[in-house]
């Protein structure tokens, strides 16, 4: 019984719909005989097309960029067929063009799921946590370029090798303005939240297993010296040359005193500080990371 599958990609233009000479591509998808035409939405001119290399003619810039973007298309259609024959799911011109629009939920990208997180925090999560999110989101998609040489990656194609990846490359990563590479914790920050976008996915469905199931993370335990009350004195009288500096210990030593973090001491106003049961002044607010009192 025959059960290999004929594959075949072939891309054209439509001289019939050109305008002003110029007509856009296409790629035609090919499955058993039967196939299926679909817009790169890419538009080049007739006079450079060479049909029968399926490619663009010159050595200018649009030329190989649009040549470059074929050659990206011819990779992602056969592989998008090779996952559909390993996964021994049907395979159809039809579904290939579905999955390469990205109209098929197991397609769904990386890139994708980080937009989608991005909406979604964006009215839940306070100011300094979506922004710890982006520095991570950039950190992956600079991963991508220089560790992978790609741009996006289908969510499905994630696995335990590719957090072990991605750790290998931030522990070796030098962040822009710092003398050396990141630490140990930091790394860690980033693939937590990473892990988070991930789970996300396999809560949405998008994922059929979470790559993070075999994953251990592993901190550093660092003690942290307290300020005594010595050093807290000495800073409190300490005369700065620059009223600028004075208001940024007065901020800090306020900080020290009441437990109120940076982020909240910009928002205080004077309706926060209200009069206790004790006859005290009490400093009434609501935390930005945990929305809590």
């Amino acid at each position: 019984m025959r059960t290999s599958k004929t594959f075949s990609i072939r891309f054209w233009v439509n001289p019939k719909k050109a305008q002003n000479n110029s007509a856009l591509l296409y790629a035609r998808v090919t499955v058993n005989q039967q196939r299926i035409e679909t817009s790169l939405k890419r538009k080049v001119s007739l006079d450079l097309w060479d049909g029968k290399n399926k490619k663009v003619l010159g050595n200018s810039s649009e030329a190989k960029q649009i040549n470059q973007y074929l050659e990206e298309s011819r990779v992602l259609l056969f592989q998008i067929f090779q996952d559909l024959k390993f996964q021994g799911e049907l395979i159809t011109a039809k579904r290939i063009k579905t999955i390469f629009l990205g109209e098929d939920e197991s397609s769904k990208t990386l890139l994708e799921l980080i937009d989608y997180h991005s909406n979604k925090i964006e009215n839940t999560h306070a100011a300094g946590s979506i922004r710890n999110y982006g520095v991570t989101e950039d950190y992956i998609k600079k991963f991508l370029l220089k560790d992978r040489k790609i741009k996006d990656i289908v969510l499905k194609q994630l696995d335990y090798k590719f957090i072990c990846d991605f750790e290998r490359f931030l522990n070796a990563y030098y962040p822009k303005g710092h003398d050396r590479e990141m630490g140990h914790n930091t790394v860690m920050k980033h693939i937590q939240r990473l892990r988070k976008m991930v789970t996300l996915s396999y809560h949405l469905e998008w994922l059929d297993k979470d790559p993070f199931m075999r994953w251990k993370m592993s901190y550093e335990k660092k003690e942290r010296d307290f300020l005594t009350a010595n050093e807290l004195s000495n800073l409190e009288t300490y005369d700065f040359p620059i009223g600028r500096l004075e208001r940024v210990r007065d901020i800090f030593l306020f900080s020290c005193y009441t437990g109120i973090s940076y982020a909240d001491i910009k928002i205080l106003k004077p309706k926060h500080v209200l009069e206790g049961m004790d006859g005290n002044n009490w400093i009434v607010t609501h935390r930005q990371k945990l929305k809590q009192k």
